[in-house]
């Protein structure tokens, strides 16, 4: 594993089961050619690099993501958001410029201009 300067982000950018939440970020602790290691609830869980986006800083708006039809969030409709702060999920009623988050409450900007996945 190679030494990082500084702390690092990663998502999903590929419609996989890799136990992530598709849209969420997560805390690279570190970085090899072919694997990351990314803090999920405080545990380490290696996934493989090339299923990541990485940046140094995570977006602080709401990530927009289509739900599939098969997952545990289609009971939210044909798309959902992702709160950057605590990775919680919630139904998009109409097309909301700012939203609350029910789980943190706190209010981010909605990125309908992402088209993360290929979304709506």
């Amino acid at each position: 594993m190679t030494a990082m300067t500084g702390m690092q982000w990663g998502r999903l950018q590929a419609d996989v089961n890799v136990r992530l939440r598709r849209g969420a970020w997560y805390r690279v602790l570190k970085l090899a050619p072919l694997q990351a290691i990314v803090d999920v609830n405080r545990k380490p869980l290696p996934v493989p690099r090339y299923l990541l986006e990485i940046v140094s800083q995570p977006p602080r708006r709401w990530t927009v993501v289509p739900a599939p039809k098969t997952s545990r969030a289609a009971h939210l409709g044909d798309a959902y958001g992702v709160c950057p702060s605590c990775r919680h999920r919630m139904a998009l009623r109409g097309k909301p410029r700012r939203l609350d988050c029910d789980a943190c409450r706190t209010a981010f900007e909605v990125d309908w201009d992402e088209a993360y996945l290929n979304n709506v």
